[in-house]
């Protein structure tokens, strides 16, 4: 494991130890801890917009989108518990 200096403004530091003493843990740890919940956020956020990325590619290429309305209806048909069958994408009049 490589070893990184963090240089912390003395209220930061208090701020980490007071939370790292509620939390039950050091304040390494709870440091860890911060910068793995961090990466892992910018990862999901990442992945996301990858995600919507190629979704809008994919819908500009063959225009097929499932209009809200009918979205919306099977979603809420869904959270009610009813079997519905799911919508089928189409190209859209204009």
């Amino acid at each position: 494991m490589s070893t990184t200096t963090i240089r912390l403004p003395e209220d930061l530091k208090a701020r980490v130890t007071d939370a790292a003493k509620r939390t039950g843990t050091t304040s390494h740890n709870f440091i860890l801890e911060a910068i793995a919940e961090k990466t892992d956020l910018t990862e999901r956020r990442d992945a996301f917009h990858s995600l919507a990325d190629a979704r809008y590619a994919q819908f500009i290429a063959d225009g097929k989108t499932i209009p809200w309305n009918e979205m919306r209806s099977y979603l809420e048909a869904r959270l009610a518990g009813k079997s519905m069958p799911r919508p089928v994408a189409r190209k859209l009049a204009r």
